[in-house]
């Protein structure tokens, strides 16, 4: 399936926005898809940057918020 999606021309609020859409999209249908062993190797890291205080994290609902705001 091709699907021609406008990205040129979309702002990063609507690109977040198409994202959602899709990963909703995957996480309804997510079949056998399986992480690559990077993927745990970087949750390891930052895990441990977490606990060793050199990092920090925010709600989802802030945190989108700040990606929603990149757009306007």
């Amino acid at each position: 399936m091709s699907s021609e999606i406008p990205l040129d021309t979309m702002s990063v609020a609507e690109k977040v926005r198409l994202l959602e859409t899709v990963w909703d999209s995957l996480c309804a249908n997510s079949g056998d898809v399986r992480s690559p062993e990077w993927h745990r190797e970087v949750l390891e890291m930052r895990k441990r940057r977490l606990e060793e205080g050199r990092a920090t994290v925010s709600p989802w609902v802030e945190a989108k918020a700040r990606l929603l705001d990149l757009g306007r």
